[in-house]
C-alpha cells in the first residue's frame, strides 16, 4: 500500500518546528490549537512514530522529527516551486503592499524584487506610512495585504518575527547625553511612538521632539548628524549608526513583533503569492541570522 503525504499536514508540522510552540503556528496558519495539535497528531500517526517532545523550555523535535524536518522543508519548498511555476500565468492584475517606512528598504527590499522578477505581469503599488495608518488601509480595503509592526501578544495578523527595539544613535555621538533628550521619530502615528515615549516618562527623563513629519530618510539624518537620538527595531539599524547600550542611561524598550495582516474579506492571487513570498523572505533571513 502506498501512502502520500499530505502537504497540509506537512506544512503544519514545519510551522510548529520553526515556532517551537502549538500556539505560535496556529496564529501563523490561522488556526486553532486545536486543529494544528490535531494535524501534528494524524501526521505521526502516518507515519508511525512521535514528532515532538515537551521539556522544560517547551516543544523539541523527537530524533524522527529531526530527520523529517530538512525533508519537509525540501518537499513544501518542490512544492512551492512547482506551484508558482505551473500557476504563474495566472498570477496577474495589480497587488497593493502596505508596509512600515523603515522595513521597506530593509527587510522586505529583496522580498519586493523577487516578486517582482517572478511575476512581472502584476503590478505592484507601495503604500508607505506607520502601522496604524497602514491597519486603517487594510480594513477600509485600500490596500491588499499589510506588514504591521505591533508591540508582541495577541494579533489578528500571522507574527513573521520578534525583534528588539533599541535606541540608536550616531556613533560616538552625544546627543544621547543631553537632556532634555532630543528624539526624532518618524511621524506622531508611529507605532513605537507610544512605547518610547512611555519608557522615558516612566524613568523620569525629560525629552523633546526633533522630528516628526512621516520622512524616514529626514529621521535618519537628524540621527546621523547627531541632532537626535531615535528608536527602531535592531534588524533595521544602519551599520553606520550605533545601537545604544544599556549604559549609555536610556531606559530598556519592549520588543515588537513584525506581523503579516491579510484582509477579511479574501485574497486575490496576486496577493496570495505576495504574502508567502514575504513569509519566505523573513523565515530565510530569520535562519540566516
Amino acid at each position: 500500500m502506498i501512502r502520500n503525504l499530505d502537504t497540509a499536514l506537512v506544512r503544519t508540522f514545519v510551522t510548529v518546528a520553526d515556532k517551537a510552540s502549538m500556539t505560535a503556528a496556529a496564529n501563523a496558519l490561522h488556526l486553532t490549537q486545536g486543529a494544528v495539535s490535531q494535524q501534528v497528531k494524524r501526521l505521526e500517526d502516518t507515519l508511525g512514530c512521535s514528532l515532538f517532545e515537551r521539556d522544560r523550555r517547551g516543544l523539541r523535535l523527537t530524533r524522527s522529527g529531526e530527520r523529517l524536518f530538512d525533508k519537509a522543508k525540501r518537499l513544501l519548498n518542490l512544492n512551492d516551486e512547482i506551484w508558482a511555476e505551473m500557476a504563474g500565468s495566472a498570477v496577474a492584475g495589480q497587488v497593493r503592499l502596505g508596509v512600515p517606512y523603515d522595513l521597506v528598504g530593509t527587510l522586505l527590499a529583496p522580498v519586493l524584487k523577487a516578486y517582482a522578477e517572478t511575476y512581472p505581469q502584476v503590478e505592484i503599488s507601495l503604500v508607505c506610512a506607520s502601522s496604524p495608518e497602514l491597519a486603517t488601509a487594510l480594513a477600509g480595503g485600500t490596500i491588499d495585504l499589510a506588514v504591521i509592526e505591533e508591540r508582541v501578544g495577541p494579533t489578528a495578523g500571522e507574527c513573521l518575527a520578534v525583534d528588539r527595539l533599541v535606541w540608536v544613535g550616531a556613533k560616538g555621538g552625544v546627543a544621547r547625553a543631553k537632556r532634555p533628550l532630543p528624539v526624532s521619530i518618524v511621524a506622531d502615528t508611529c507605532a513605537f511612538r507610544p512605547a518610547v515615549l512611555s519608557a522615558l516618562n516612566e524613568h523620569g527623563l525629560e525629552w523633546r521632539t526633533v522630528f516628526e513629519n512621516g520622512n524616514i530618510d529626514a529621521t535618519t539624518a537628524t540621527v546621523r548628524s547627531d541632532l537626535a537620538v531615535t528608536a527602531w527595531l535592531a534588524s533595521t539599524v544602519p551599520p553606520d549608526l550605533d545601537i545604544l547600550p544599556f549604559e549609555s542611561g536610556l531606559p530598556p524598550l519592549p520588543n515588537f513583533a513584525i506581523n503579516l495582516h491579510l484582509p477579511r474579506h479574501g485574497v486575490g492571487p496576486a496577493a496570495q503569492e505576495f504574502a508567502r513570498y514575504i513569509r519566505d523572505g523573513l523565515a530565510r533571513r530569520q535562519v540566516a541570522a
